[in-house]
């Protein structure tokens, strides 16, 4: 989900050379653990009175099996649905309610799945169930952490689920973190999945515009499930449209008790607060919750591609392709050279392909070049192209390959490679003003394997040479790794 371009971390924003920035941030992030497993990750930072705050867990859609896809971004929705004290206006009231809608549900779920259904039965329980969510409406506060937040002059609470990680995240005034702490202990202690059918509608309705009704959205996952063949990296984020309907409440308890915990949790600050008696204060509030179960390492690994593959998707609109490539990723040495080949490539109107394809040859309106589509395991590196009217995919295609060949025949130059390297820098100075900008960071490399990675990171950068460009040119682009994926109307 990430480009890679958080590639290391300065600690201000005056104009001191980057590489003191880097060796400056080994020295102000510090790391904690508490007896639970929990990881901290704490850094000063008093030019504002506030704190960004991240809660996140190495918990993604790699980690979900054939009966759990789509379950951790379903659970990013339910754990916004409040606590037995948040998002309620008496939970004694409401738990007989709340069981009642969960049986209900139950029932018409094992009716729906009968070889033969009960027509009648089947709209009695739906008429039912719509009566007792009616009634249960009734009791609930919407919206409640939002509000409390933003009456507290909190701002951008959010949540994100990728491949490799969820994360719940907020900017706050620095003197209001104990109500951070005290909310979000509790929103981890006693979370109630109020509204899950309601909202099990709303994931199916944000697939279908992400995904059914999205020529992109389509694309890409059709890629992604072509490419790998057994890596779960093939799964959806969202799920597959089977397996949303196929949500229930225990699987989603019985996944959130055992990986939404300690042993797998990094809690990320950066703002105005004393570091001594912050890591006290988190203490005190998340150093007694049952450690949990570390996710397991996933242990499928994609055989190397042995030939081309390709997929086709008929929709009815523009045509479109992408081109992926397998690649390892950090801290393999290649992928610091890879970074450099994408910026050079495609990074601008003065880059190669944009050059070549749009400018030049007049094939293409856009094209980009990424990694996908996470970065805890080996990955992808891909090619989207959006064809000119009346340009034959076939001819973009062509014209893709020519590029990439010219790149061992004509390699990339010293200036090209010197401009790759500021405009990685560049993207990195723009992207760490902010507190948030910085927690975020921080929080995605330590669940891809460690913060660190970005202290080394313009070092291991500076060391890349032509000849690793060459090489990994050879290694990696060639047609026997790829998967070609085309969208267009049937029949063009």
């Amino acid at each position: 989900m990430y480009r890679r371009l958080f590639f290391f971390i300065l600690l201000s924003v005056s104009m001191l050379p980057a590489h003191i920035f880097a060796a400056g941030l080994g020295e102000r992030v510090q790391e904690h653990q508490l007896e639970n497993g929990l990881t901290v990750l704490l850094v000063e930072r008093h030019s504002s009175p506030t704190v960004a705050a991240y809660i996140s867990f190495r918990v993604g859609a790699v980690n979900e099996n054939s009966e759990q896809r789509g379950i951790a971004h379903m659970l990013e929705h339910m754990l916004f649905k409040g606590t037995k004290t948040l998002g309620t206006r008496d939970f004694e009231t409401e738990l007989p309610l709340l069981q009642q809608i969960e049986e209900t549900g139950t029932l018409i779920y094992r009716l729906k799945k009968q070889t033969a259904v009960d027509a009648e039965e089947l709209e009695r329980l739906q008429a039912r169930l719509q009566q007792l969510q009616l009634e249960h409406r009734k009791l609930v506060v919407k919206d409640e952490f939002s509000r409390i937040y933003a009456e507290q002059g909190g701002v951008g609470y959010n949540a994100f689920t990728s491949k490799d990680q969820t994360s719940y995240l907020i900017n706050l005034p620095a003197n209001k973190l104990e109500l951070w702490a005290a909310i979000e202990s509790d929103r981890l202690r006693n979370a109630v999945f109020r509204e899950f059918f309601t909202e099990r509608d709303v994931v199916q309705e944000e697939r279908r515009r992400a995904v059914d009704i999205n020529p992109g959205g389509t694309l890409y996952e059709n890629m992604l499930a072509t490419a790998f063949q057994i890596h779960p990296y093939r799964h959806p984020i969202l799920g597959w449209d089977s397996d949303i309907q196929d949500f229930n409440l225990p699987k989603l308890r019985e996944f959130f008790a055992r990986y939404y915990a300690p042993v797998n949790m990094i809690i990320t600050l950066v703002g105005a607060f004393d570091s001594k008696d912050t890591l006290a204060m988190i203490n005190e509030y998340f150093g007694d919750l049952p450690p949990g179960t570390k996710v397991p390492t996933v242990t499928a690994r994609e055989p190397e591609q042995q030939g081309e593959r390709r997929i086709h998707v008929n929709f009815d609109a523009q045509p479109r392709m992408m081109i992926a490539y397998h690649k390892p990723t950090l801290p393999h040495p290649d992928d610091y050279a890879l970074d450099l080949l994408v910026s050079a490539l495609s990074q601008g109107r003065t880059s190669r392909l944009y050059q070549a394809l749009v400018v030049e040859q007049q094939l293409v309106t856009d094209v980009g070049v990424f990694t996908a589509p996470g970065s805890r395991y080996n990955n992808l590196l891909v090619f989207s192209l959006l064809p000119r009217h009346g340009v034959s995919l076939i001819d973009v295609e062509k014209a893709l390959e020519v590029e990439l060949q010219r790149l061992l025949s004509d390699p990339l130059s010293a200036a090209e490679i010197d401009k790759a390297h500021k405009q990685i820098t560049t993207s990195l100075l723009r992207g760490i003003r902010t507190n948030s900008g910085l927690a975020r960071m921080l929080s995605i490399y330590q669940v891809i394997g460690d913060w660190k990675y970005l202290v080394t990171y313009e070092d291991r950068l500076n060391s890349v040479i032509a000849d690793d460009l060459e090489r990994v040119v050879k290694n990696y682009l060639h047609k026997s790794h790829r998967t070609v994926a085309t969208l267009s109307r049937g029949g063009e």
